[in-house]
């Protein structure tokens, strides 16, 4: 198979590409990642694939199956995506998909459902989808997208070969994101990719609406009111923050990168986080011992923003952290 417009995660294109060239192709692929890792972008190049005329090194994306796909006209792929949270991918979604599969395609060999944000299925949503799984039709394909497979029913995910997807390589995922936007530079592409742990949809959605430039800055201050001796000036600073987790989040991936780089740069100061002001304010101030316990405090309060916790309670918990940490 041809990954054109889809990057990394080598080893899962490897075993994708030998089971679709042996014919093997599972009839439910679940693919599981964070928001913004490419699990929609796979899934179209595999149905892309599959409904391709032009045989090896499929899709070809010059064929006139392949541009219907690709333009999102072609009659046998289908695609579902529930733009709520949880629970709005309703049953009668499910049931519609279950009805439509066992009519024969009508240009391809293979009819294709990709079935988005699978975790917003609840258990009646999951149950009735069940039936399609165990008894699939020959020519019947689906793909689940989900940001984890824990929010499926064991049911569901015993009848599902799963594909855990993971960020790019920093450089690679720059490059590709200046190919595709020109008004982004290939440095503040790179810090994105970083920031973003290889999300190249993330960091691209941030450099297109300016949130980057916000988070570099935020991560900044904070950085260098830790070094300050005027205790109120990070209280200061995390009461700046935006209310939305989503902003806070990504200011607490950068942090984290910044104390890494502090804490792991010798004499020369080399960072993947951009941030150079800040890392050698930080190495000068802190011993290599407190650097590694605010990469950790990082890393809990990642976790906690994760868990939707309140936003107010979560800034008082980053002031919190971060100042027992360095030990005040």
């Amino acid at each position: 198979m041809d990954f054109k417009n889809f990057l990394g995660n080598d080893k899962i294109k490897s075993n994708l590409s030998r089971l679709f060239d042996s014919g093997r192709l599972p009839h439910a692929i679940l693919l599981e990642g964070e928001d913004g890792i490419g699990k929609r972008t796979l899934a179209r190049e595999l149905a892309c694939a599959l409904v391709c005329r032009s045989g090896a090194n499929a899709p070809c994306h010059e064929c006139a199956q392949c541009r219907k796909a690709e333009k999102g006209v072609h009659p046998d792929i289908y695609f579902y995506c529930p733009k709520g949270g949880a629970g709005s991918f309703h049953v009668d979604t499910v049931r519609d998909v279950v009805n439509g599969i066992y009519m024969s395609p009508n240009e391809a060999d293979y009819k294709i459902y990709i079935l988005c944000n699978a975790h917003f299925m609840n258990a009646s949503a999951q149950n009735a989808l069940l039936k399609v799984l165990e008894e699939p039709p020959a020519y019947g394909i689906i793909i689940l997208t989900a940001v984890s497979k824990a929010a499926l029913l064991e049911t569901v995910l015993s009848r599902c070969a799963v594909f855990s997807l993971e960020g790019v390589d920093a450089s690679s995922g720059a490059r590709y994101i200046c190919e595709h936007n020109e008004n982004a530079g290939y440095d503040e592409a790179l810090e994105a990719m970083i920031t973003f742990n290889g999300n190249i949809g993330k960091a691209s959605q941030s450099l297109e609406d300016g949130r980057m430039k916000t988070v570099s800055r935020y991560a900044r201050e904070i950085c260098l009111s830790l070094v300050s001796p005027n205790e109120y000036d990070l209280i200061k600073c995390l009461g700046a923050l935006s209310k939305e987790r989503q902003e806070i989040s990504e200011v607490l991936l950068l942090l984290k990168t910044v104390f890494r780089d502090a804490a792991a740069s010798g004499g020369a100061v080399e960072t993947l986080s951009g941030q150079e002001q800040a890392v050698e304010e930080l190495k000068r101030r802190f011993s290599k011992e407190k650097l590694l316990k605010l990469c950790s405090a990082a890393d809990c309060l990642i976790d906690a923003a994760g868990k939707n916790a309140n936003v107010a309670l979560l800034i008082t918990k980053m002031s919190y952290s971060l100042r027992e940490a360095i030990g005040r």
